[in-house]
Formats: C-alpha cells, structure tokens, sequence
C-alpha cells in the first residue's frame, strides 16, 4: 500500500490561525527533499467525494510548489479550504453521483451511513501519495488514526483553537484565539464600566476549558469551564463582590461554551454532524439573564468564538506552524508514520495519533483551577513549564 512518493496535506474541521504557515512550510522542506505536495481540498470530504474525471476547478486535488504557496502564511484560513466530513459515516443521501453501486456494495453499510475508508485509500493510491499529512482537532485526527490503522502512512498536526487533543499540550490556534480574547476583553471594560455592568464572554470550548482559562489568567476575570459545574449563586456572589470592589463598578465572567451550571444540562438543537455533535445552546446568554434575574444588575453579553480563529496568526502560533510542519517532514523523511507532531513537557514531540475513543483532553482542575473561586490557579508552578501545562 501506499507505494507513491507524493506527500499529500488536508486541513479538517474548523479554520485556525497557522494552518497556511504549516501548509507552505511542508511545500517548502518537501521541495528540498525532492517530493512533491499534492493539496487535498476540502478536508476528508475532498477524498471522499473525488471524481479523478472533474477537470479545472471543480477537481478537489491540487498540486502545491514554492509559487503557489508563497504568500499564503500572511493571511489566515486555509489555503485548502475545510470540511466537517467523517469519512466513516457518510449518509446515503450525500453519496456522490459518480460513486457507482458496485462501489457501494463493496463498502460497510449500517442502514444509514456507507463507510467510505476504502474509497479514501483508493483516491489516494491514485494520486500516488505515500503519505499524508492531516491537520486538525480530535475529529480529524481520528479519522487519520483508522487510516493509519489500514496501512496508510499517516502524520497528524494538531490544530484547535479548544487545544483538547490528546498527546500534546499545544494546539495551532490556541495561542492567536487567548490574544485575540484579551484584546477584545479589555476594549469591552469601557463600556462594562461606563454602564456599570457585569460582562459575560463566551468563548468556544465545547468539552474543555483551555480557552477559557488561559483567557481568564491573562486577563484576572472568573471563568467557567467543562470540566466543573458552577453553582449559581456562588457565581452571582462573587460577581457582585468584584462589581463592589472595583473602582469603576463593573465585573465579568468568561463562560466556555459548553459549560454547565449544577444540576441543569444546557440544551442541544440542530442535526448532529458527521462526528455525532449538535450545537449547544448559547450558554452566555442563559447565564446573562439568569445574572440579571439573581442581582437586578444590567449584563452585556458577548460572543467571542467564531473571531478568535479567524485572521492572521500570532508569533506563537507562527513558530509553532513552521515547527510542526518541518518535524511531520523530518518523520516522513526517517519513515516513521502513525504519528502526531506535538508539544510534551514543554518540548517538541511526536505521539501516537488520537483514537475516536480518546475523546478530549480535558483541563487538569486540581492543578490548574480554583473551584471555589472560579479563577485559574496562579501558584506552584515552579517546575512547570513555560506555556499551557502538561498533556
């Protein structure tokens, strides 16, 4: 299997700061290698939905060189564009129409969703990729482990502004959304002051609270993550004491989307998607009302998710997308696949790729969290190392 030479790169799920920087760096060291880069567009959905028959732009392969990537890492997105697909669950009703049904009968069928791992190895073998490089959270990642589990060499760079993906302390993304909070944080203190207000921020982080967090320790607010339902009144509280204490009489909160308050589930609505998530209800605008109703007091709610991964990346994430990149090609280059590129002890590492049954990497409360208080935890940490904590 696999027997191409061409490294073939996707990027999947949502869009960070630093995928472009990852993307041109393994064009760049595979040139030098001399490899060629064939770009998969669209993510998983880009493998299994392509027809080697399309010509122009509606084909979902691209071959990638120095010209064509030059400029691309001053900008965010992806170059490549992305998707939400699961190769493994494609529903009958998005079947490709040049899929034929000899194809179909030859691939595992549930009664609603075909599992298409064995088209994805075939587009690959035919575009004569011996390896591929997936970048993207614990979903894509996933999916990048059962293809390594079939035999396809495979290498995984970790990329998620929630920074919840097993094997490594630091994500792509991670660093640019906590700067991007902080900025949009302190610009919103004026009006919370000028209004006298408590402010709610929320912030993606639909199974852990890294985002949340890290945000809350660079800009000394409470914040409420996954990991520890909140008790409400304990929260109002607080809230009403930092509101006194504070010259300008205001308070703020940063509430991770898929935080939960004690004895009470926030609601999901929508369809799942192809990994089995629905869309949660808004959890800072429950929260604002339910502050309102407990303390009289006027709240502003603001949703910091969608434009803390979008734009250009920060210097971090930047070194760390370069890094990335050109450790993934030092493994392919040494022959070693089935791995993940990451951060472990604060150092650059590899580790196995995540399994679907990994799940996310959750935050370490007991060393990391005050429960009591609703705030990071600022102490012990001699030892530590210098960014975001062990895996």
């Amino acid at each position: 299997m696999a027997k191409g030479d061409n490294i073939g790169i996707l990027t999947g799920g949502g869009d960070v700061p630093g995928l472009n920087s990852v993307i041109k760096s393994v064009v760049y060291r595979a040139t030098e290698m001399g490899r060629t880069v064939i770009g998969i567009r669209k993510g998983w959905k880009g493998l299994t939905d392509m027809n080697h028959a399309d010509t122009g732009e509606a084909r979902l392969d691209r071959q990638l060189t120095r010209e064509n990537t030059r400029t691309i890492d001053r900008s965010g997105g992806t170059a490549l564009h992305t998707s939400r697909t699961n190769p493994r669950k494609v529903a009958a009703a998005k079947v490709p129409p040049h899929i034929s049904p000899h194809q179909l009968q030859q691939l595992t069928f549930d009664g609603k969703f075909y599992d298409f791992t064995p088209i994805v190895i075939e587009n690959l073998e035919r575009l004569g990729i011996g390896c591929l490089v997936a970048i993207g959270g614990d979903d894509t990642l996933s999916f990048a482990s059962v293809l390594s589990s079939h035999g396809f060499p495979v290498i995984g760079i970790p990329k998620t502004m929630d920074n919840d993906v097993h094997g490594t302390e630091y994500c792509i993304g991670f660093s640019t959304a906590i700067t991007r909070a902080k900025d949009a944080i302190n610009r919103q203190r004026t009006t919370l002051g000028s209004h006298e207000r408590i402010g709610v921020f929320r912030i993606f982080g639909r199974d852990a609270g890294f985002t949340a967090l890290y945000t809350a320790y660079i800009t000394s607010a409470r914040c409420l993550i996954p990991e520890v339902p909140f008790d409400l009144d304990r929260v109002s509280t607080l809230l009403m004491e930092d509101k006194h204490n504070n010259s300008s009489n205001y308070s703020l909160v940063i509430v991770s989307e898929g935080a939960t308050w004690t004895n009470r589930a926030m609601d999901e609505y929508g369809e799942a998607d192809a990994y089995g998530h629905r869309k949660k209800v808004d959890i800072g605008h429950a929260l604002a009302d339910e502050l309102h109703r407990r303390t009289g007091e006027e709240t502003i709610e603001s949703d910091l998710t969608y434009d803390l991964r979008s734009g250009e990346p920060d210097a971090i994430d930047q070194i760390v997308a370069i890094t990335y990149a050109n450790i993934a090609l030092d493994l392919i280059r040494g022959g070693v696949t089935g791995r993940m590129v990451g951060v472990q002890n604060g150092c650059y590492a590899s580790a196995p790729l995540p399994a679907s049954s990994a799940g996310a990497r959750r935050v370490d409360v007991a060393a990391l969290y005050s429960t009591e208080r609703y705030r990071p935890n600022y102490t012990a940490k001699l030892g530590a190392p210098l960014l975001f904590g062990h895996t």
